[in-house]
């Protein structure tokens, strides 16, 4: 019999992490009475278009954004200290909504901007495009950067290096332990900082087609091609996945796991322990009997343990 499908998606949430599986999503969070866990059933409305290049893309991504709203609000809830103070889904709906909308005007029309501005010293639509993104580049590192200097943020990039390393120890036929987890990478390849640094990529390519447009269509393209090229973005991700022993995708991959390192950090065993009960809450039976199944690994030193890549 044929073994079931290994891949695993998540992300990190506060003091906690998400996992998705094959028909159900669950979030598991550390709070003061340990590590409490929800598990639901995955929609499945994206599935509907799972054929469709392009457009598959673009309906996963909106699928796993309402998810991470779901899981966002149930976790920042658990950490509340009293009732009072917990967040509807509507306000929490409000705010990354507002959120959204301030990333698009920073990121993709504040760089269109200055772009328009400086037009009179960039000759061509290649060097006009080039600049602009170039500079939308810049200024999303450095503001990746900045905000991992912050405390809480520090955190939640240590919950997304633990959702990396329990998925690669999954997907990787070992054993799923917060030792053994331990010794992978933080990096991952399905991550989804490595999907917004190739939509930033992809995009200067596509602003090209559309050339040096008066202000009217140069904003509007600019939002407008979002999702086109989030729809390219996930279909080379989708290879790049399933084809990363070939030297030239490692190579074309490279500079997305490198971002990671700005978006992860090292997690504690604690953290992991957390990671890996959200991973096996989403575990069907046949997956989790083969999980148990697996050889205890011999006790290795985790400071000396070498930092292993998710195939």
């Amino acid at each position: 019999m044929a073994a079931e499908p290994r891949y695993v998606g998540g992300q990190a949430v506060v003091e906690g992490v998400m996992m998705r599986g094959a028909s159900t999503w669950a979030v598991a969070v550390r709070t003061e009475v340990g590590i409490e866990v929800a598990v639901h059933h995955a929609p499945t409305w994206a599935q509907r278009v799972s054929g469709v290049p392009l457009v598959r893309g673009v309906a996963a991504l909106a699928e796993s954004m309402a998810l991470g709203l779901r899981a966002l609000t149930w976790s920042t809830n658990k950490q509340a200290a009293d009732d009072e103070v917990e967040l509807s889904k509507g306000q929490l709906t409000a705010t990354l909504t507002f959120a959204l909308v301030l990333f698009c005007g920073v990121f993709i029309v504040f760089p269109a901007v200055v772009s328009k501005l400086a037009q009179h010293r960039l000759t061509g639509r290649v060097e006009f495009n080039a600049f602009e993104g170039v500079f939308r580049l810049a200024l999303f590192l450095g503001y990746i950067a900045l905000i991992g200097r912050v405390q809480d943020v520090r955190r939640l990039f240590q919950y997304h290096g633990a959702e990396h390393k329990a998925i690669a120890a999954y997907e990787t036929g070992v054993e799923v332990t917060p030792e053994r987890a331990q010794q992978f990478s933080t990096e991952h390849v399905r991550c989804g900082t490595n999907f917004l640094l190739l939509v930033l990529v992809l995009a200067i390519v596509g602003h090209t087609f559309v050339g040096r447009p008066g202000w009217a269509v140069l904003l509007v393209s600019r939002i407008v091609l979002v999702p086109v090229v989030a729809g390219v973005a996930y279909e080379l991700i989708r290879v790049g996945a399933g084809h990363m022993d070939r030297p030239v995708v490692r190579a074309l991959m490279a500079p997305g796991l490198a971002l990671q390192r700005l978006t992860t950090r090292e997690p504690d065993l604690d953290q992991l322990e957390v990671a890996i009960a959200a991973l096996r809450a989403v575990l069907t039976a046949g997956q989790l009997a083969e999980v148990e199944a697996r050889p205890v690994a011999p006790a290795v030193a985790s400071a000396a343990a070498p930092r292993v890549a998710p195939a």
